[in-house]
């Protein structure tokens, strides 16, 4: 497709112009800019330009969505006007990185370390929730639990809770792999570094303070100085504070140290100091720190419950915007750690379905279809945890349904507050939230749900309509005249106007291929998993559609392989994604995960090149399951039909579990 050059340049104009430009980059999808200055962005003329299918900003770069095929184009065009320098993502990734202030550069790095490790908390709060509802008393019978009654049940149930326990019980081993990673240390490192914090041998946290008490603290002697002997099992700050050290030594002396002593030096020498120093002086520094903050937040919890859950419960959903959200995650881990519970992750729950709650209102006031779909899917996605598709995708383009559902939080998190509601782990949001939440809480967490639930629904609802109704009225104020259509109304109830037209002229859009027009294209899915709508990939570019319709898949192998007989129109550089064009010029793009563009092809073996043709079933490319999710990137895969193709009619999506190459999961319906 040709590029018109004067789109570019209303691009470029749009962003600032050159001079505003730092460094510019480009994925499969979308251009990457890092600016200079992003207030002198104009998003009006961005969302007038044919070219640009959507836009936003994240981590300090803007990014303008533009479509897989043409997006490469448009970049050379681009760096031809601008005369600037060729960017990888890492360098825009740097720049974008140092726009940040320290604050955001703290929660990123905070966001960085326990998203990978939310996998095992979040299935660890599932299985404590099962235990609390076998060893819960007064669930199903008056004083007495499930394996009280059933003793039958109580060897299953303490099974299930060792399993559960362990992620809490080996928690700084799980931090130091991922905070020495992110510090660019060795992960193994990481992990026997929070493993040494959590030694056998060492008094547990857990029991510190009944041996301060009696007396009993067991201490090491060096040379006269006395040691308290104990581990750090539920803290947070000592094993980041260590990794940190660790990660910075190890880099330290890998540059310094021949390769033929390596492995006899830095791993041992690194262990060493960085172990010595964390039980000496960072473990005992930190360990204060942290009980002093954990001290500080039960005495605000305990003297203005009510204020602390209108405050946190109403803002989460804004501190969900700006990110800052994640640091709370070490915060709730801290406070189960010490104290057996959080009163935090409750409200968070609560917010989640206040918001999913207001997105789901939307569908009785929006009017133009596919933000209904949107809205339903998305409120879908937050009622089970996830709340980003309904926030940045319905709740905070129209506003009123965010400030609703904070509404709503607010007044649920006054109600857990003021009755104790606490949660026994984290990780488990939304409306299954109530697995984590201690049992004899429940009926208060009910109500709060409840509340959520009905409070941001209704005046969302209200205050749409009664908003709907005034435009109405604005609009039958003004005098309207254009040519009157006849309408005509498809068996599928889509109806379109139509014009007088010349009976002898005829137009044939339909596709071909060879002498047979094609009216139906079955795409069958290239991997096996399970089929999702768009909406719940964790990327705006994909899930508010700005490149195209399609669906999305969540693998449980990893083989892509061709959903129909093509020839390969595309391969990415970095090996993730792959454009398909069929016979009759329709192109369809497989994105393997999100993100992993900056995997630079590591973990991804592909397996076809640009112009070859490809047989329905023949292996397109593999990539490691493990190399992805240790990078931290979501592994679900979307497939789209990339806008701007004339042919295409309409999409219809399906859904569910699919095996590659014998389930549908899109037809597309071509003109003719």
């Amino acid at each position: 497709m040709a590029i018109d050059k004067k789109q570019v340049e209303e691009i470029v104009r749009a962003v600032g112009g050159k001079e505003n430009i730092e460094a510019a980059t480009h994925c499969v999808t979308r251009l990457r800019f890092a600016l200079y200055d992003e207030s002198k962005v104009d998003t009006e003329s961005l969302d007038q330009n044919d070219l640009v299918k959507g836009q936003f900003s994240s981590q300090g770069q803007f990014q303008v969505v533009i479509g897989p095929g043409l997006v490469d184009k448009v970049y050379d065009e681009m760096i031809q006007i601008t005369g600037g320098d060729r960017s990888s993502k890492d360098d825009v990734k740097a720049v974008a990185g140092k726009k940040q202030n320290p604050i955001q550069r703290a929660i990123k790095t905070l966001s960085d370390i326990f998203i990978p490790i939310l996998p095992a908390i979040i299935t660890a709060g599932l299985l404590l929730g099962i235990n609390n509802i076998l060893t819960g008393p007064g669930i199903f019978f008056d004083g007495k639990s499930l394996v009280d009654v059933y003793p039958a049940w109580k060897d299953l149930a303490s099974i299930i809770n060792t399993i559960a326990s362990t992620a809490f019980t080996f928690l700084p081993a799980l931090i130091g792999w991922a905070a020495v990673k992110r510090f660019g240390g060795s992960p193994l490192l990481g992990i026997v570094l929070g493993l040494i914090l959590v030694h056998p041998d060492l008094l547990s946290a857990y029991g510190y303070a009944d041996a301060v008490n009696n007396g009993t603290v067991p201490t090491w002697n060096l040379f006269g100085w006395e040691i308290e002997k104990i581990g750090y099992q539920g803290q947070v700050l000592p094993v980041l504070v260590s990794a940190y050290l660790l990660a910075k030594m190890e880099i330290f002396l890998n540059k310094r140290v021949h390769d033929s002593i390596k492995l006899l030096v830095v791993a041992p020498v690194t262990l060493l100091i960085t172990g010595f120093l964390a039980f000496t002086i960072i473990g005992p520094v930190t360990f204060a720190i942290a009980n002093a903050i954990t001290s500080g937040l039960i005495y605000v919890y305990d003297s203005y419950a009510a204020l602390g859950g209108l405050i946190y419960g109403g803002l989460y959903a804004l501190l969900v915007i700006t990110g800052m959200h994640h640091t709370f995650l070490a915060v709730d881990v801290q406070l189960i750690g010490s104290q057996g519970g959080t009163f935090l992750w409750p409200m968070l729950a609560l917010s989640n379905i206040a918001q999913g709650s207001a997105a789901l209102a939307m569908m009785l006031v929006l009017r133009e279809k596919k933000m209904r779909g949107l809205a339903a899917t998305s409120s879908v996605s937050a009622f089970l945890g996830v709340t980003e598709p309904a926030i940045f995708g319905v709740n905070i383009r129209y506003r009123y349904p965010f400030i609703f559902g904070m509404v709503g939080s607010a007044i649920g998190g006054v109600l857990l507050t003021m009755n104790n509601v606490q949660a026994t782990s984290i990780g488990v949001g939304g409306v299954p939230g109530f697995l984590s939440i201690f049992p004899n809480k429940w009926g208060v967490f009910f109500i709060g749900m409840a509340i959520v639930l009905v409070v941001p629904f209704v005046l969302t609802v209200l205050f749409g309509r009664a908003k709907l109704r005034k435009e109405d009225r604005s609009a039958s104020n003004e005098t309207v005249n254009e040519p009157k259509a006849s309408t005509s109304q498809s068996a599928s109830g889509v109806t379109s106007s139509t014009a007088k037209t010349d009976p002898n002229q005829r137009t044939r859009s339909a596709a071909q291929v060879g002498d047979e027009a094609v009216n139906t294209l079955e795409i069958m899915a290239p991997l096996t998993g399970q089929a999702v709508s768009l909406e719940q990939v964790p990327d705006p570019a994909f899930a508010e559609k700005q490149m195209g319709e399609g669906v999305a898949i969540e693998p449980s192998g990893n083989v892509v392989v061709a959903p129909f007989d093509a020839q390969v129109a595309h391969v990415i550089k970095s090996k993730h994604a792959v454009i398909l064009e069929h016979a009759s010029g329709l192109q369809v793009l497989i994105h393997v995960g999100i993100n992993t563009v900056s995997l630079k092809g590591e973990g991804f073996n592909m397996h076809v090149e640009a112009g070859e043709h490809v047989k329905a079933g023949q292996k397109l490319l593999e990539f490691d399951r493990k190399v992805i999710e240790d990078a931290g990137y979501p592994l679900i895969t979307p497939i789209i039909i990339p806008d701007g193709q004339d042919m295409v009619e309409r999409v219809e999506v399906t859904t569910g579990d699919v095996t590659s190459n014998q389930n549908g999961v899109l037809k597309v319906h071509l003109k003719g």
